[in-house]
C-alpha cells in the first residue's frame, strides 16, 4: 500500500531574542514610554557628550605640568594632577621609598577575594589562605620584623587602607550579623533584649559618630597607661556598625521561611543548630543576597569616614596630595574623578558577582 506524505509548508523563522538589535528593542523601545524616555535621554547625550569629550580629552593635559594645566582651565581638563599625584592618592602617607610594600600587600588580598569569588575553590583551606594573607598584609604594612622598617599605622592610608578595612569589616561583620539575627528571634528574653538593643542603639546613630566615639570617648574608659591602637577601634566601629545593619537584612530572610519546614525539622529529631545551619540560614541567605551586597557595597564607601579619626583612606589621600600643594590644588575635580573611578569598578564588580550568586542560586532551585 502506497502512503503519501503531504509537505508541510516551511515556517517563519522565529524572532532573534539575543544580540544587540533584540536587546535594545527590548530594553530601550519596549514601548511608547520607554522610547520616549531613551530618545530623550540618547538627544541629552548627543548635545553633551561632545563639549565632554573636549573637555576630557580633545584639549585636555595629560602631563605633569602645572603650568600647562593652568593654562587649560577652563577648556580642557588637567589630568596631569592624576600623573604627578597617583601616588600619594593610592598609597597615602607611607614612606615613599617603600610603596612596593602596599602595593604587594593590597595585591595579595585583591587576589584573594578574587579567589575566594570562584566557586571551584571554596574548600576548608580557603580559610587558612586567609590567615596567611592577613599575616602577610599587615607584616608588609607594619614591618619591623625580616629587616622590614617599622611604618605606624597613622602613616597607613589610600587604596591598601580601603582595602583592607571593607575586607575585615565585612569578614567580621557577616557572622556577627547572623548570630545577632537569630539572638533577636530567640525565645529567651535576655539574649532576645540584648540584641534588640545593641541593633536599635547602633541603627539610631550615624556610621560617623560611631568612629568618633571609638576612637576619642572610648581610650578615656580605658585604664590608665592602656592604649589601643586607633586602627582597631576604627575596625571594631565599622564592624558592629555594619554588623547592626546587615542583622536585620538576615532577620528579613529568616522571617521568609515557613514554619512548616520547623515543624518538619523537629519532627525528624533535629537540634536547633542541625535546623539552622542545614535548613533555615541556606534558604533565608539566598533570599537577600542582593541586600547583603548592598551593604557590602555600603561598607566600603562608608570607609571614606575615616578621615574624621585622621586616617587617610583614598578619599582622605587625595585630600592630603593636593591640599599640601598649591600648584595643583585646584585641579580637585579631575583627581576626584580619578577616584570616582576606582569606587566605581570595585562596586561595579561586587553588583556584577552579586547577580552571578543569584542565577547559581535559581539554576539550584530550578534542579
Amino acid at each position: 500500500m502506497t502512503q503519501h506524505f503531504v509537505p508541510i509548508a516551511a515556517r517563519p523563522s522565529p524572532v532573534r531574542t539575543r544580540g544587540l538589535v533584540p536587546w535594545v528593542r527590548a530594553h530601550l523601545f519596549g514601548d511608547v514610554k520607554s522610547s520616549i524616555t531613551s530618545l530623550f535621554l540618547l538627544g541629552l547625550a548627543a548635545y553633551l557628550l561632545p563639549g565632554l569629550y573636549s573637555w576630557g580629552l580633545g584639549h585636555a593635559v595629560f602631563s605633569a605640568d602645572a603650568q600647562a594645566c593652568q593654562s587649560a582651565r577652563g577648556v580642557g581638563a588637567c589630568w596631569g594632577v592624576v600623573t604627578e599625584k597617583y601616588r600619594l592618592i593610592l598609597l597615602g602617607r607611607f614612606p615613599f621609598e617603600e610603596h612596593w610594600r602596599p602595593v604587594l600587600a593590597t595585591g595579595l588580598m585583591l587576589g584573594a577575594l578574587v579567589v575566594s569569588c570562584i566557586r571551584a575553590f571554596w574548600k576548608p583551606w580557603l580559610a587558612l589562605v586567609w590567615v596567611a594573607v592577613m599575616a602577610v598584609f599587615f607584616v608588609l604594612m607594619g614591618g619591623g620584623v625580616l629587616g622590614l622598617s617599622s611604618v605606624r599605622t597613622d602613616l597607613w592610608g589610600g587604596l591598601p587602607l580601603t582595602v583592607m578595612l571593607a575586607t575585615l569589616s565585612i569578614f567580621m561583620a557577616f557572622p556577627l550579623a547572623i548570630v545577632v539575627a537569630l539572638g533577636r528571634r530567640s525565645h529567651l528574653p535576655a539574649i532576645r533584649s540584648a540584641c534588640i538593643v545593641y541593633i536599635e542603639l547602633i541603627r539610631g546613630v550615624p556610621l560617623i559618630s560611631v568612629l568618633f566615639m571609638a576612637s576619642f570617648m572610648f581610650p578615656l574608659f580605658m585604664p590608665q597607661g592602656v592604649s589601643i591602637d586607633v586602627l582597631v577601634r576604627v575596625v571594631v566601629g565599622i564592624t558592629l556598625f555594619a554588623a547592626a545593619y546587615m542583622a536585620e537584612i538576615v532577620r528579613g530572610g529568616l522571617q521568609a521561611i515557613p514554619k512548616g519546614q520547623l515543624e518538619a525539622a523537629d519532627t525528624l529529631g533535629l537540634s536547633y543548630w542541625q535546623t539552622q545551619r542545614k535548613i533555615v540560614l541556606p534558604q533565608a541567605l539566598a533570599m537577600v543576597v542582593p541586600s547583603i551586597m548592598n551593604n557590602f557595597i555600603s561598607i566600603f564607601k562608608d570607609t571614606s569616614l575615616v578621615t574624621i579619626v585622621s586616617m587617610y583612606e583614598l578619599t582622605g589621600a587625595l585630600s592630603l596630595a593636593l591640599n599640601s600643594d598649591v600648584n595643583w590644588r585646584p585641579f580637585k575635580i579631575e583627581a576626584y574623578l580619578f577616584i570616582t573611578v576606582v569606587y566605581f569598578l570595585f562596586c561595579f564588580a561586587m553588583s556584577r558577582y552579586s547577580l552571578w550568586v543569584e542565577k547559581q542560586l535559581s539554576a539550584g532551585k530550578a534542579r
